[in-house]
């Protein structure tokens, strides 16, 4: 015990700081996974690790001393270079939720809107919903025409129906009120396998990667059911499917009670 208690006591703050480092480079991971960000920094990575074990192996002192004075130079290019996926990790970190829905007011919502979307499904009603959390989409409400209306099954027809001016774009929930439609979502440039994405998925995904909220998108051409959530898009098989979804990630993360229809 003795002998333990000595390492503990000499070694504690070398713990915390590998565990330190272990973190950030797991949080690191997670916010440049699949995006164009990380084949750069794989690249950079690999660049500056070879150059190094090579000059320290072969004693170049001319390459050792560039790596040291570029070193510098090199953090402030990675700041240019990354500065999408860097805004996105400190946005979603800095996001705050003291403002909540009622437990009753936030399960009586998403019932409603559960219901419209499983019926523009069902009429296979191409659809794109933005549901906003912590992070404003005030910008994307620019882009669109402003509404600040009550969300219902009805509104959600009439906005999504193909000859409705207003049916391109996505339509922003904040709160239980619908902010706008006929939003313009940026398009996500990370590598899809999944040919079957079209561009209403690709601007679910790109807003994702933007902000914490969750997107909900309805195929045109199959009525499927799709959420987006952290870059991440996930098909619903059925309407219980998507219920159940829905629930798991607005049961312990409710809607800000500050929204982007506030003046």
């Amino acid at each position: 015990m003795f002998l333990i208690g000595n390492i503990f006591a000499n070694y504690w703050h070398d713990a915390i700081e590998i565990l330190m480092l272990t973190m950030g480079i797991y949080y690191l991971t997670r916010v440049f996974h699949s995006t164009q960000g990380a084949r750069i920094l794989v690249g950079l990575a690999a660049i500056l690790i070879s150059l190094t074990l090579i000059s320290y192996i072969f004693d170049f002192k001319v390459i050792s001393w560039i790596i040291t004075r570029a070193a510098a130079a090199l953090a402030l290019a990675l700041i240019v270079i990354f500065q999408p996926e860097l805004r996105n990790a400190l946005a979603k970190l800095g996001s705050s939720r003291l403002f909540m829905f009622s437990k009753t007011r936030k399960l009586a919502f998403l019932e409603l809107f559960a219901e419209a979307v499983v019926a523009l499904s069902k009429k296979r009603i191409g659809a794109l919903f933005a549901i906003e959390r912590g992070i404003s989409l005030r910008q994307y409400l620019d882009s669109g025409v402003k509404l600040d209306a009550l969300f219902s099954q009805e509104l959600a027809m009439s906005v999504f129906q193909i000859k409705s001016p207003l049916h391109d774009g996505g339509m922003i929930i904040a709160h239980d009120r619908v902010a706008g439609a006929a939003c313009v979502f940026p398009i996500s440039q990370k590598d899809l396998n999944d040919r079957s994405i079209g561009l209403r998925h690709r601007a679910a995904i790109g807003l994702s990667e933007e902000c914490d909220c969750v997107i909900v998108v309805v195929s045109e051409e199959t009525g499927t059911i799709s959420v987006v959530n952290d870059g991440e898009l996930t098909r619903c098989t059925n309407a219980q499917d998507f219920r159940a979804k829905l629930e798991a990630l607005f049961l312990q993360d409710l809607i800000p009670h500050e929204n982007v229809t506030e003046k």
